[in-house]
């Protein structure tokens, strides 16, 4: 496997950050996680936007343009040989001093990785999936905005522990008032009716790219697509419950907190969901 660095390539081996890299010291960085699907590079251009929105939200200067971040990534998915996979673009402060003073960070740098990824066992997504609220509570907006794609993911860890603590694979987490905010690493989102609802980005939910799109393909399925704030009442209740994310896609959720969803099977909108974003993956994108 070769290894973008600051414009060129490394061997699996040789890809290596200075051990003063702000990102490894502090966190000090963003991130993004984009897939490939045969042979293209799917809402490309949704993620780097993603990724300079993130980067202008900790002042830090991306030392590529926009254009020159898409091109490199997807020639870095050639390099790679890479069809179908996981790409995870890095940006970080760079080299500085062991001081936290961001401003001894000469440049910034970026790292591209292009490999395979599977986030979940397959029978999850053919049987579903059980979750669990955990006490570890989301980021505030005032502390560390959830909506920045940092590399300080601790929060979402200790409720990742959490969930490998109560034997399941993925954990539903609060915000500071009690509503439902996101899973560590995937966004929520319930069928109740005709109504397909997940929560509100000011609930602390990321600005899912998977989330989007799952809200275009339910309005063209003629749901009443929604974004309001919901409780774990809400939750146990709905018909259906799935979750989104860039390497997750779309999985069913089939109990929570003990308490059965729907009937105890992956939903029929939620299959049908699943089938459409599929569909359009596998259909759309940036050609490698």
């Amino acid at each position: 496997m070769k290894v973008f660095i600051d414009g060129k390539y490394y061997d699996e081996a040789d890809a290596k950050v200075s051990v003063f890299d702000h990102g490894l010291l502090y966190g000090d960085g963003v991130f993004e996680g984009i897939r490939a699907y045969n042979g293209r590079v799917f809402k490309l251009k949704e993620h780097i936007d993603r990724l300079f929105y993130s980067a202008k939200a900790i002042l830090l200067d991306i030392p590529m343009s926009h254009a020159e971040v898409m091109k490199a990534t997807v020639a870095t998915c050639r390099e790679n040989n890479l069809r179908d996979g996981y790409i995870r673009l890095v940006v970080t402060r760079g080299v500085g001093t062991l001081g936290l003073n961001p401003n001894r960070c000469k440049r910034g740098s970026v790292i591209i990785i292009a490999d395979k990824i599977q986030v979940y066992p397959p029978e999850m997504y053919e049987n579903g999936m059980a979750i669990v609220t955990v006490a570890t509570m989301r980021n505030l907006h005032s502390a560390l905005n959830p909506a920045i794609k940092s590399l300080n993911y601790l929060n979402n860890i200790l409720a990742k522990i959490e969930a490998n603590n109560a034997g399941v694979e993925e954990a539903i987490m609060l915000n500071a008032e009690g509503y439902v905010s996101e899973c560590t690493a995937d966004n929520l989102f319930l069928m109740k009716g005709k109504q397909l609802m997940t929560p509100p980005l000011y609930a602390g939910a990321l600005y899912g790219i998977t989330r989007g799109t799952v809200m275009e393909l339910g309005r063209a399925e003629g749901l009443q697509v929604s974004e309001p704030n919901l409780t774990r009442y809400d939750v146990f209740i709905a018909d259906e419950c799935f979750l989104t994310g860039t390497g997750a896609e779309v999985i069913p959720v089939t109990k929570v907190d003990g308490r059965v969803i729907g009937t105890g099977k992956p939903g029929p909108m939620t299959k049908k969901l699943i089938a459409k974003y599929r569909e359009l993956v596998n259909s759309t994108g940036e050609p490698i």
